[in-house]
C-alpha cells in the first residue's frame, strides 16, 4: 500500500522508505516489506520528512548512481529534516558490484554516515563474505552497514539475502 503525500500517520511503529530510479530498489523494498510485515511503504520522492518523523523505526533503501552517488530523489531530499535521533534504522542498498566495483553500494554508506552522525541506532550489518567488489564506503570492518544487493550480477541471491537479513533485524522491529 503506497501512501500518498497527504497521509500523515499518528505515531506508528515502523515503515519502509526507498529511492529507486530503475525499479530494482523498489522491488527489493516490496520483498523486504512483505517479509518483515511492514504495511507502510513510501517512495522518498513522494513523501515528506513530516510523514517519516511519525515513525519510531525505519527501513531505508537506496540505489547507488554514477561514481558512487546517492540516488537522485535521496540526493535532493533534506536528510537533516528526518529526525533520526534514537530511532532504529535498518539500511539496504542496491549496487552494481561489477561495473562499479570501486563504489559498490556507496549510496547506503552515505545514508549510514548521515543518519549515524544524527544519532540513529543503525541495525542490520551484513558480512561482506560472498560479495565481489573492490571498494565501498558502506563496508566497515568486514561488514556492510546494511543489506547490500546487486540486481545486475547477483539477482539469484536477492531473495535469500533478504530473508536472512529480515530474520536478523526482526527482533528490532517487533
Amino acid at each position: 500500500d503506497h501512501r500518498d503525500l497527504h497521509s500523515f500517520p499518528t505515531r506508528r511503529s515502523s515503515d519502509l522508505v526507498y529511492g529507486s530510479s530503475m525499479g530494482n530498489t523498489e522491488e527489493a523494498a516490496n520483498l523486504i516489506a512483505a517479509e518483515l510485515g511492514v504495511d507502510d511503504i513510501y517512495n522518498i520522492g513522494s513523501t515528506t520528512a513530516e510523514v517519516l518523523n511519525g515513525y519510531d523505526k525505519l527501513v531505508i533503501g537506496t540505489s547507488t548512481w554514477g561514481s558512487g552517488d546517492l540516488q537522485d530523489e535521496w540526493d535532493s531530499f533534506d536528510l537533516d529534516s528526518i529526525k533520526v535521533k534514537d530511532k532504529v534504522i535498518a539500511l539496504f542498498g542496491m549496487g552494481d558490484s561489477s561495473s562499479y566495483s570501486d563504489t559498490y553500494c556507496n549510496g547506503m554508506g552515505i545514508l549510514f554516515e548521515k543518519f549515524s552522525a544524527n544519532g540513529a541506532k543503525i541495525v542490520g550489518a551484513v558480512s561482506t563474505d560472498g560479495y565481489e567488489f573492490d571498494e565501498s564506503i558502506a563496508a566497515k570492518d568486514g561488514k556492510f552497514v546494511g543489506l547490500a544487493l546487486d540486481a545486475d550480477n547477483q539477482s539469484d541471491l536477492t531473495e535469500s539475502r533478504i530473508k536472512a537479513w529480515v530474520e536478523q533485524i526482526k527482533p528490532e522491529f517487533a
